[in-house]
């Protein structure tokens, strides 16, 4: 919904660049996305619509982060001004928690038969789950993940060493249960976003105690064949990462952020990739013995009013 909270005047220029965001942000709303700044930036960026008088004379490019932070408010500023909707939009770093309540005890059974799920992949042979390194990606990948009910983790760079011990555990008990293990990885081609998902690898492993590395790490995106596929984007390789050097000898002086890529694209990717692991017979079977104990609640409710 647009709502408007300070009258505010805007060069034509600008109004330009509103109308070009807006059609943006439509388009990915009417595809059920809420997309992140950083996400809007790169889509405008790939797809060359900003002004041309945003060219940096230094780099010759539109991409540089002083354009970021010029989108940025511009954006902000057409939100309080009635001119973009707000609801497209998510910051996905911060929000408030606040404890569930019901007005009556049908309302809280219906709630429990809304929410109710089994977990639908425990007879399945393998135990997929998806892990990010860029929590700007979450509204893209997660509505994924709970449609095909698998768990999502927002890594936020080199997760930290009490996490990964926790799921380390949790990933080796289903292992010495006879599961497969598949952790669907999404992260940054620049010098550590390649190198975070080999320390998952190694930690979770370890922290898990299983034998040859079986918990396997699949780097689904972002990759060298997506790049040339795609051609998102490019920024430069930040030198003052320890691991830059060794980056540039196999890659040159460019890198690539994930949120380059287009969320349809991203959604595609990790739908595809979940769906090669599941038994759809098993994956039936659980959804009508599912559907069975929803019903039951739904009784339950009925009989509360």
């Amino acid at each position: 919904m647009k709502e408007c909270f300070i009258e505010k005047r805007f060069k034509d220029s600008t109004l330009e660049v509103v109308a070009i965001c807006e059609g943006i942000l439509r388009d990915y709303a009417a595809q059920g996305y809420q997309i992140t700044l950083r996400q809007l930036y790169y889509q405008c960026i790939a797809h060359d619509v900003l002004p041309d008088s945003w060219i940096d004379p230094k780099t010759g490019s539109k991409n540089v982060q002083k354009n970021y932070h010029r989108l940025g408010s511009i954006v902000n500023n057409a939100r309080v001004a009635g001119l973009l909707d707000w609801a497209v939009m998510v910051d996905l770093g911060r929000s408030t928690k606040r404890n569930s309540h019901w007005d009556s005890t049908f309302d809280a059974l219906d709630s429990i038969a809304e929410q109710f799920r089994i977990e639908k992949w425990e007879n399945q042979p393998v135990h997929v789950e998806v892990m990010c390194e860029k929590q700007a990606a979450e509204g893209i990948l997660l509505p994924v993940c709970r449609e095909l009910d698998v768990p999502f983790t927002s890594n936020k760079g080199y997760p930290s060493q009490s996490y990964i011990y926790q799921r380390g555990r949790t990933l080796g008990h289903l292992w010495q249960g006879g599961k497969e293990i598949v952790v669907i990885y999404f992260g940054d081609h620049d010098p550590s976003g390649l190198d975070m998902d080999r320390d998952l690898g190694v930690r979770l492993n370890m922290f898990g105690r299983v034998d040859d590395y079986e918990i396997t790490i699949d780097r689904l995106a972002l990759t060298s064949a997506q790049i040339k596929k795609y051609n998102p984007p490019p920024n430069p390789v930040k030198f003052t990462d320890s691991r830059a050097d060794g980056y540039t000898v196999l890659h040159g002086h460019e890198s690539w952020e994930l949120d380059a890529l287009d969320p349809a694209v991203l959604a595609n990717l990790c739908r595809s990739a979940i769906l090669q692991h599941r038994d759809e017979d098993l994956w039936d079977e659980a959804v009508e013995k599912e559907d069975d104990m929803r019903g039951e609640l739904r009784k339950l409710a009925d009989n509360a009013l």
